[in-house]
């Protein structure tokens, strides 16, 4: 009798061992996802990026005061750069501020270029 509860014993160390091994994996792959780099987006930030951008050009192409033709949006972590051309710096101020107004977006970089 006691060899059959050495054996369960033994066996229970190793079944707790694999299940430990197993796991290991695992838990390195859900971690590893977790950092991140401020040079990489996850997969969720580039579709929240995304849509912050579509609303972003959404709203300038809507302005009643302006058309933004030449200006380009990319959205990276949140943060919203405008880009391209407008007549006056009144135009590239209003893009600015109009994009600060955005759901999503945490920080615009102005770098738009007024034409002289």
């Amino acid at each position: 009798m006691k060899k059959t509860s050495v054996n369960t014993g033994k066996t229970l160390k190793v079944l707790g061992l694999v299940i430990g091994l197993g796991a290991l994996p695992l838990l390195l792959g859900v971690t590893g996802c977790a950092t991140g780099s401020r040079y990489e987006q996850s997969t969720g930030e580039r579709i929240d990026d995304h849509g912050t951008s579509s609303r972003v050009r959404a709203v300038l192409a809507d302005d009643s005061q302006y058309k933004y033709d030449e200006v380009n949006v990319e959205t990276f972590k949140g943060v919203v750069q405008l880009s391209g051309f407008v007549n006056t710096k009144d135009q590239k101020n209003r893009a600015g501020d109009l994009a600060r107004k955005v759901k999503g977006a945490t920080d615009v970089e102005n770098n738009i270029t007024v034409k002289e």
